[in-house]
């Protein structure tokens, strides 16, 4: 089926004459467009970012000279751009070759307490009030931690950086999900560190990896075992590979929500009168609410669409999936939410309306129980877009 291209979606704010103005796609709202200096201070929420693929380059480089591991780059900001020249090759595979220079300085209870306490202030300077971020335990045994030690550090990581962050008058509520490799045979293992640690700040459960080979049913075991224990997880499905990926990661599997899952366009075809005719799969994600965990610039990078310009978010917003925008792997893409939001209002002219729209989106889709999603919803989200709307309104 065809991928419908930029010129199949409205709003895009590139071919709009005013840089500075812009329809809201949901409400038909003439609206001042946001900066990104405003959508720093707005409220955020993050469902797919990756601990090993947000570290500080100066905090890479710090522990790489402690360890001995060599690296690429021993200056920051050298470093920093060889990450994302590297990751900027269009294969997922080459993409995540990256990582061994992360994972490498990530070995020690020090090293994670230290990057996930980092990842929790760097998220909530960005203005990002609620984050999942999820990392695989079985990459950082190397130096002899156990993996109930490898989650107690970055829990400990999480609660120390949230606290200097609310100390900073950024408060944040920092949660985790566990990872395991598709290539790997740990997913039962890791499934048990899930549901042990779930009243302790991990609140789900992954697989990631290359999708190629790799299908989600290998782990069935750990899947059905999830399920059980009324356990919530989600499954990397449709980045790299396509629609029979996404249809084995929701019929097989039972996933609560697709990490990434851009690929759903491919069963969507637009026609010559711009109007949209989804298959059965596509039908079936929008109807059963099933949240899509996209993550703009890194599915450019990977080579899953071709830019943001024609990223599918923009139709899938428009068709009203549940879409939520993420990170992924901020060292990576080089990137952050506020970028993120930024980079779609200037594709897709959204205004507040639609930002609002995405983080109520990524609230609803969180792991977390019911009525504390609600009052994240109700009490910090809703003021603060309620507010900008009422203030940039024309």
């Amino acid at each position: 089926m065809r991928r419908p291209g930029s010129e199949a979606r409205r709003g895009s704010g590139r071919s709009c004459p005013f840089l500075h103005l812009a329809i809201s796609a949901r409400y038909g709202q003439l609206m001042v467009a946001p900066s990104l200096a405003e959508i720093i201070n707005a409220p955020k929420a993050l469902l797919h970012d990756h601990l090993d693929g947000g570290l500080r380059p100066a905090t890479i480089v710090e522990l790489a000279a402690e360890i001995g591991h060599q690296l690429p780059a021993t200056d920051p900001e050298r470093l920093g751009e060889w990450f994302a020249a590297a990751a900027d090759s269009g294969s997922l595979v080459r993409y995540l070759e990256t990582f061994a220079h992360t994972v490498a300085v990530m070995q020690t209870e020090a090293g994670l307490r230290r990057v996930a306490a980092e990842c929790a202030e760097d998220l909530a300077a960005d203005g990002v009030v609620y984050a999942e971020v999820r990392y695989a335990p079985e990459q950082h045994l190397e130096r002899g931690l156990t993996l109930p030690q490898v989650v107690e550090a970055v829990l400990a990581g999480f609660a120390e950086g949230s606290a200097r962050a609310a100390a900073a008058g950024r408060p944040i509520r920092v949660v985790c999900l566990l990872t395991a490799m598709r290539h790997a045979a740990r997913s039962m293992e890791i499934a048990e560190l899930a549901v042990r640690y779930r009243d302790a700040g991990v609140v789900g459960f992954d697989i990631a990896g290359a999708e190629a080979g790799y299908p989600p049913t290998r782990h069935i075991d750990a899947f059905s075992y999830l399920q059980r224990e009324n356990a919530h997880f989600t499954i990397h499905a449709g980045e790299a590979f396509g629609l029979p990926s996404i249809w084995q990661a929701l019929q097989w599997c039972g996933a609560d929500r697709l990490g990434h899952g851009v690929r759903i366009i491919d069963d969507i075809t637009v026609g010559a009168d711009g109007k949209a005719v989804l298959g059965r799969l596509a039908a079936y994600v929008r109807d059963k609410r099933i949240p899509l965990e996209l993550c703009p610039s890194s599915n450019v990078q990977t080579g899953a669409v071709a830019s943001i310009a024609a990223h599918p978010i923009g139709l899938l917003h428009d068709l009203r999936f549940r879409v939520t925008i993420n990170t992924d792997n901020r060292l990576m893409s080089r990137t952050s939410m506020s970028r993120e939001m930024s980079l779609l209002v200037d594709a897709f002219g959204y205004g507040w309306a639609d930002l609002q729209w995405f983080t109520v989106n990524a609230m609803k889709s969180s792991f977390l129980p019911f009525d504390e999603r609600l009052k994240i919803i109700n009490e910090i989200i809703k003021p603060a877009y309620a507010k900008l709307l009422s203030q940039y309104t024309a």
